[in-house]
């Protein structure tokens, strides 16, 4: 009985905590369920509004936070950039319909760490999801387009993507197709561990710290 419980302790506490931040109630619901069927998650909380989103979700530390952008009164964007200010340690990931560059931009500034639309099929988002919380940065793939064309009007180019190799260049042309690390690394032949490997070496090469970050300035070397 006692390993049992020690086995059940250990599994509850490896479960990825995500909270949601939806008004529409059937799509909370169903994100709610989703996530709570799925083996290594656990929704600790939903909620409909920013500013109950801001008093309750500090308290349970959730790993990621699933957030809309069109709430009532409060936008989820500002929603935002308060939970960061409040819990840094949590990612946030926008889930919304909107694929406005001003959108997308705002949010991503505001600190969240990933973008995808609501249509976004079931084990995709368990996926991002999963990224979001190790450090990446999950885009839909037409949103990855959206903002590397964005930044490709605000940003001159920069000559640092000249330091790159064939590989980190091949690595950074699927990411601005949207493909996702086990993507590239299956695209590639290589192993999902060579390419977060890459990927570090990119970062420093690039000086930058993000998937977008890198991806845009490879764009306008």
């Amino acid at each position: 009985m006692g390993g049992k419980v020690i086995l059940f302790l250990a599994i509850n506490r490896m479960a990825t905590k995500v909270s949601i931040v939806e008004d529409d109630g059937g799509v909370r619901e169903s994100l709610a369920a989703l996530i709570n069927d799925a083996d290594g998650f656990e929704c600790v909380s939903s909620h409909t509004t920013a500013e109950d989103a801001i008093k309750h979700i500090p308290d349970k530390k959730p790993d990621v936070v699933l957030m809309d952008i069109n709430l009532p009164n409060m936008s989820g964007i500002d929603c935002v950039r308060k939970l960061k200010e409040l819990a840094p340690q949590t990612q946030i990931m926008m889930l919304t319909m909107y694929e406005d560059p001003d959108q997308i931009f705002n949010s991503l500034a505001a600190g969240a760490s990933g973008y995808l639309l609501k249509r976004t099929p079931h084990a995709k988002l368990l996926d991002a999801i999963q990224e979001v919380q190790r450090g990446a940065s999950p885009m839909s793939g037409k949103i990855a387009r959206v903002v590397v064309q964005y930044f490709q009007k605000k940003n001159k180019p920069d000559t640092d993507a000249q330091a790159l190799s064939k590989r980190e260049q091949e690595i950074l042309e699927l990411l601005a197709k949207g493909y996702r690390y086990k993507e590239i690394a299956d695209t590639l032949s290589i192993s999902f561990d060579t390419v977060r490997s890459h990927l570090r070496n990119i970062y420093d090469k690039l000086h930058v710290s993000s998937r977008t970050e890198a991806v845009v300035k490879f764009l306008n070397k």
